[in-house]
């Protein structure tokens, strides 16, 4: 039997996004609200992805929620366990807690447009009736396994980065490591110290810059949590120094030359082999693909016990693995460090419109949405990092406090206007993704020359924002009514009851 639960608002997903909406609906009076996750904890990608080395490589004071610093950061780039802590105590803090439903995961979300509600159903057997509904699934939440032929026959052990299997130990084991973006460059060099023989396939050599890290000291802890100031000026001028960054990667690329000198010195200085350098130097733009920081994937290549494959996995042959380029190498394990589905979110096919339409259907042609947030013909569905929302340069928490605030301007909008739903206008959610792919046009992310997963399957960028992450916080300063279109709710038409049909005449005698 099917419960159903009646809210005003239903929040998806307990992440950075997740919970930061939910504890500032709260500030703002907006308490009827339930948060729905698939997990059995909080904390959305930093729950997940608990492979060896797996940290952040945004700086501490501008990865965490403006409303909320830490002075504990152990870190000047936090590591994944105490992110999660992070993000655990804020829901304890803030009062999410009692709100939370966890191992819940939502098997469809359907627009109701004769109540105007939003009907979500899980997979547990609820159902949950409200609103507003607020999508804070993430980018980051679905592992991307590229289907290699072979695979599922393999006899070894197979996992992702963001499904670690700590029950299999890698001592003395042959391990193929299956990609070399921002992940597999944090726990290719754990695997290699306890592997006998380490083989990592690289389609696309990736810009590697120094990781400016280091521990923090008891001193620095002690000054961040007696004089707040000190650490708002320090989050103010990570921040401030990653914004500089949009100079080069937007607005004009040849400022990139210096940064890609360094680069290519990191390589020069961590990799002596000129042999390995060569398969190793990006032949594209720095900031086309996402930028990596790391001491110790370099090192880790010209260990002697380890092998870099020039080249993608192409078939699996028992327990065979095949490039693309022909080379054969015999493993007991194969990891895959390959990313997320960013530009075809799984939650976007459960997720339908009044006419059933699935925002996935909608998006056939790429992602787009109004401010990130707002998709046209999807009443009071809000997105958090939706849409070119994401970043190359700076946090994305940052962005994601943007649209929460937007969230509640819209909320307090609706309320004070007696609104019950809002819809964007379509000719207004075109106007600002065209105005966003314009600016993206002559930017590195377009122009420099290579494939990543900041391009969907027709190479359009819907995943970055391409300028100055301010800009987008002002442009989601405020909530125009003017903008949308006030939705209420459409009774069906009743059913008038059919006439008699007439009497058949008797046949004549």
């Amino acid at each position: 039997m099917t419960t159903t639960h009646h809210h005003d608002v239903v929040v998806i997903g307990a992440g950075f996004s997740g919970l930061g909406a939910a504890v500032q609906l709260l500030r703002n009076g907006f308490d009827d609200l339930v948060v729905l996750d698939r997990g059995d904890d909080v904390g959305g990608t930093w729950r997940d992805n608990t492979y060896p080395g797996a940290a952040c490589d945004v700086p501490s004071h501008v990865y965490s929620f403006s409303f909320a610093p830490n002075p504990d950061w152990s870190r000047s780039f936090s590591p994944q366990a105490e992110i999660h802590a992070y993000l655990r105590k804020i829901a304890l803090e803030w009062g999410v807690l009692p709100r939370l439903r966890l191992r819940r995961t939502v098997t469809e979300a359907r627009w109701d447009p004769t109540t105007a509600r939003w009907h979500v159903t899980t997979d547990g057997g609820e159902a949950y009736v409200a609103r507003v509904l607020v999508a804070a699934a993430g980018p980051l939440s679905e592992p991307s396994i590229p289907p290699i032929p072979g695979v599922n026959a393999f006899p070894g052990r197979v996992f992702h980065s963001a499904r670690w299997d700590h029950d299999h130990d890698l001592t003395g084991r042959r391990v193929a490591v299956v990609g070399t973006g921002a992940s597999a460059i944090q726990f290719t060099p754990h695997v290699a110290r306890r592997a006998t023989r380490t083989t990592v396939f690289q389609r696309t050599p990736a810009w590697i810059v120094p990781r400016a890290d280091r521990d923090l000291t008891a001193a620095e802890r002690w000054l961040f949590r007696n004089v707040p100031l000190i650490q708002r000026l320090a989050r103010a001028g990570d921040y401030w120094l990653r914004e500089s960054y949009v100079l080069g990667l937007a607005l004009d690329p040849r400022l990139l030359a210096v940064a890609e000198r360094a680069a290519l010195r990191h390589l020069h200085t961590q990799v002596p082999d000129p042999a390995l350098r060569t398969k190793l130097r990006p032949d594209y733009r720095l900031g086309c693909k996402r930028v990596l920081i790391s001491n110790d994937f370099y090192p880790t290549l010209a260990r002697p016990d380890v092998d870099l494959v020039a080249s993608g996995l192409a078939e699996v042959r028992g327990s065979t693995v095949v490039a693309a380029d022909g080379t054969r190498v015999e493993v007991d394990t194969i990891v895959f460090g390959t990313g997320f589905e960013v530009t075809r979110p799984p939650i976007a096919r459960r997720i339908h419109a009044g006419d059933g339409r699935s925002l996935a259907d909608a998006w056939a042609g790429g992602m787009r949405a109004y401010l990130g947030t707002q998709v046209a013909g999807f009443p009071n569905l809000f997105l958090l990092v939706g849409p070119n929302t994401g970043l190359g340069h700076n946090s994305i928490v940052f962005m994601a406090e943007a649209q929460i605030r937007y969230l509640v301007a819209a909320m307090h909008t609706m309320a004070e206007s007696a609104v019950p739903a809002v819809d964007v206008r379509p000719d207004v959610e075109a106007a600002w993704d065209e105005q966003v792919q314009q600016r993206l046009a002559g930017t590195v992310w377009t122009t420099g020359g290579c494939a990543s997963w900041y391009l969907d399957a027709s190479g359009r960028n819907s995943t970055l924002w391409p300028r100055f992450t301010w800009q987008f916080r002002r442009r989601t300063g405020r909530f125009d009514l003017a903008e949308q279109r006030v939705v209420r709710p459409t009774p069906a038409p009743a059913t008038l009851p059919r006439p008699a049909a007439p009497p058949v005449p008797a046949p004549a005698s």
